[in-house]
């Protein structure tokens, strides 16, 4: 027979009379402790599931010692920054035992017992006596007498005189007259009529084709080139 159970934070799988290794818990050496959030239990083949938790089902457990872990070790760096540090470390545990499992039923289920606490309704209070009358509202405050009449306000000075305008400018001066524009200059005389070009130069007489030169003749005589 076997379970699976959340301890701290960790789920285990436990058997009757076996030791495991779990984070602190409180309460001192020698005390008893129960778990309630069991998940699984096989008793023989059977298996019972809960969702999340079975309910009425518990493990209980006796604390044997408080212990430290192994220290660990936890290296930093950074490369090319000239940085790096190391640190230890070990982890604050408990070693318990395992002495029974309780299946389903044996421990009332956690969801029926606010149910058995909400039957009981507390007992209705008795109602307040009534407020005393409420005072009657003092009576209203005379409205101020209104304001003294404004004063008449003080005449207007008459406005100075305006200054007479400037006299006219004097005309202006009559414009020069424009100047006459200069005659146009005459066209130039036509150049004289150019001279007749001189008769072309009778070309000249092909000259005679040239003759093919003769080629000797050769004769070949018993192997010799004779000219």
């Amino acid at each position: 027979m076997y379970a699976i159970v959340e301890i701290a934070g960790q789920q285990y799988k436990v058997e009757k009379d076996q030791k495991i290794f779990v984070h602190r818990l409180e309460g001192k050496e020698g005390s008893k402790v129960e778990f309630g959030e069991v998940l699984l239990i096989d008793n023989s083949g059977k298996i019972v599931v809960g969702a999340p938790n079975i309910n009425g089902a518990a493990i209980s457990a006796k604390i044997l010692e408080h212990m430290k872990g192994d220290k660990v070790l936890v290296f930093k760096k950074k490369r090319r920054k000239g940085y790096q540090k190391l640190n230890g470390h070990r982890q604050y545990m408990t070693r318990i035992q395992i002495e029974s499992i309780i299946e389903k039923g044996a421990r009332p289920s956690p969801k029926e017992e606010p149910k058995a606490k909400a039957e009981v309704k507390p007992e209705a209070k008795p109602k307040a006596a009534p407020k005393a009358a409420t005072k009657p509202k003092a009576a209203a405050k005379p409205k101020v007498a209104p304001k003294a009449a404004a004063k008449p306000k003080a005449a207007a000075k008459p406005k100075a005189a305006a200054k007479p305008k400037a006299a006219p400018k004097a005309a202006a001066k009559p414009k020069a007259a424009a100047k006459p524009k200069a005659t146009a200059k005459p066209k130039a005389v036509p150049k004289a009529a150019a001279k007749p070009k001189a008769a072309a130069k009778p070309k000249a007489a092909p000259k005679a084709a040239a003759k093919p030169a003769a080629r000797k003749a050769t004769k070949k005589e018993g192997g010799k080139e004779t000219k």
